[in-house]
C-alpha cells in the first residue's frame, strides 16, 4: 500500500511520461499512460482496501473485511479525511457485532471525519440510536433516530427506523401488574 501522496506523484509521474509519449508521436502509449495515472488519482480518493472491505461486507465476510482493513497501518497517513471516515465506519459495522463500547467510539468519530452518503451517515447515526438506546439514554437515541430518519431519503432504512421506533415505544411503557387472574389471595 502506497502512502496517499506518493499515490499523487506516481499519477503525476505518469501524466509527465504520458505528455512525453505525446511529444514523441506515440499517441497510443500516451493515451494508454493518461489513463493509467487516472487510476492512482481514483486510488488516491477511493482507498484499494477500503473498497475490497466493503467487497467483503457485502458478501456477510467480516473476518476478510478485518483482514483487509488491517493492512491499513496507519489510517491518518495514508488515507484522506473522508476515507479515515470510512475506515472507522467499517471498523464500527464489525465491532458492533461483540463490543458495542468500541463501536460507539468507532462511529462517532466516523461521524465527526465525515461520510459523504447520506446513506451511510443514516446507518451510523440509527446504529448510534441503538447503542444509546440500549445504554439508556432514550432522548439521544430519539434524537439520533430521527436524524437518521432525515438522512435516509431513499427510505432504504425505514424497516430498521420503524422496529427500533416501536422497541423504544414497548420500553417506556412502564410495567404495570395488577395481578394475575389464576392468582388467589390466602
Amino acid at each position: 500500500m502506497f502512502n496517499k501522496n506518493i499515490k499523487l506523484v506516481i499519477a503525476f509521474l505518469i501524466f509527465a511520461f504520458a505528455i512525453y509519449q505525446f511529444t514523441e508521436g506515440y499517441i497510443g502509449n500516451g493515451i494508454m499512460y493518461i489513463l493509467l495515472s487516472l487510476i492512482f488519482v481514483f486510488l488516491y480518493f477511493k482507498n484499494e482496501f477500503i473498497l475490497l472491505a466493503f467487497l467483503k461486507l457485502r458478501k456477510q465476510d467480516f473476518e476478510g473485511a478485518k483482514k483487509w482493513l488491517s493492512k491499513i497501518k496507519n489510517p491518518s497517513s495514508a488515507l484522506v479525511k473522508k476515507q479515515e471516515g470510512y475506515y472507522n465506519y467499517l471498523h464500527g459495522i464489525m465491532v458492533a457485532q461483540t463490543n458495542m463500547n468500541e463501536a460507539e467510539k468507532y462511529f462517532k468519530k466516523a461521524l465527526n471525519l465525515g461520510l459523504s452518503m447520506d446513506h451511510d451517515l443514516a446507518m451510523a447515526k440509527l446504529n448510534l440510536a441503538g447503542i444509546a438506546f440500549s445504554k439508556r439514554r432514550p432522548q439521544e437515541a430519539q434524537k439520533l433516530l430521527n436524524e437518521a430518519k432525515k438522512l435516509d431519503k431513499r427510505d432504504m432504512l425505514a424497516d430498521q427506523i420503524k422496529m427500533m421506533k416501536q422497541q423504544m415505544k414497548k420500553a417506556s411503557i412502564p410495567n404495570q401488574h395488577y395481578g394475575n387472574r389464576n392468582m388467589r389471595r390466602r
